[in-house]
């Protein structure tokens, strides 16, 4: 609702952020489990985020977050380009289809950033090659430039696993990960080979999440300590932690 007592750009972008959440609320619930999403660190509340439980305070995204999601597609495709006049050859259609999988049953799939077919020749890498970019503040971008993507944001770690493991042809070479400084524009590219343990490690959670839905029963939690900085912020802290005291 507009306040008569905002100013111009207040009124403006109340305007705007209540058109970006009509859009977001009228799109439906995913019924499936994204490969972005098997990183989780609690598979509980992923169980949560797959069945669409209702979160403890459910306000939905605000129009400031949406556009910041916005703002990162376009990173995605504003970086894509200055790789291709470099050189790069990246495709993220196949036959008119997005390039991705699903596997059981639909209820896990993915769409990937990209497949690297060609690149500088002094890079010395080989193809085809997944190409996984993500934008980030300057805080998350010098933590993952400066420890590795896999200890920095173990989520895009699990997700390049998945996605190397069920796009035919991508296990056998590194993946590109580039992380994109939205603060500075700083770029950060590392090569991330195939980690096939981590890739089944994440798929047999996500199928035995899926198989506790289907029987009502849930994912045992990730700890047992309520207090736990792990559990405190939980969207689903209240809903998880009352059933057990139940």
């Amino acid at each position: 609702m507009l306040d008569l007592n905002d100013t111009f750009s207040e009124k403006l972008n109340r305007i705007l952020d209540l058109k970006l959440e009509q859009q977001r609320n009228e799109q439906p619930p995913r019924d499936y489990l994204g490969a972005s999403r098997m990183g989780v660190t609690c598979g509980r509340a992923l169980q949560y985020e797959y069945m669409n439980t209702l979160k403890d305070v459910d306000k939905g995204f605000s129009g400031r977050s949406l556009r910041i999601f916005e703002m990162g597609h376009a990173i995605e495709e504003m970086t894509r380009e200055w790789l291709r006049q470099i050189g790069f050859t990246i495709v993220t259609h196949k036959n008119g289809n997005p390039i991705g999988f699903a596997t059981a049953g639909e209820r896990i799939k993915g769409h990937v950033d990209g497949v690297i077919l060609e690149a500088p020749s002094e890079l010395r890498m080989t193809f085809p090659a997944l190409w996984e970019c993500k934008s980030m503040n300057s805080k998350s971008w010098n933590a993952t430039a400066l420890k590795g993507v896999r200890e920095a944001h173990p989520t895009y770690a699990v997700q390049m696993a998945v996605y190397q493991a069920y796009v035919p042809g991508l296990a056998e070479t590194p993946a590109l990960f580039t992380a994109v400084n939205k603060d500075t524009a700083e770029l950060y590219h590392e090569l991330v080979p195939f980690d096939a343990s981590l890739a089944q490690e994440a798929s047999d959670r996500a199928v035995q999440i899926l198989k506790e839905a289907e029987t009502e029963h849930l994912y045992p939690r990730i700890t047992t300590d309520r207090t736990s900085f792990l559990c405190r912020f939980c969207a689903w802290f209240k809903t998880c932690w009352q059933i057990e005291s139940s």
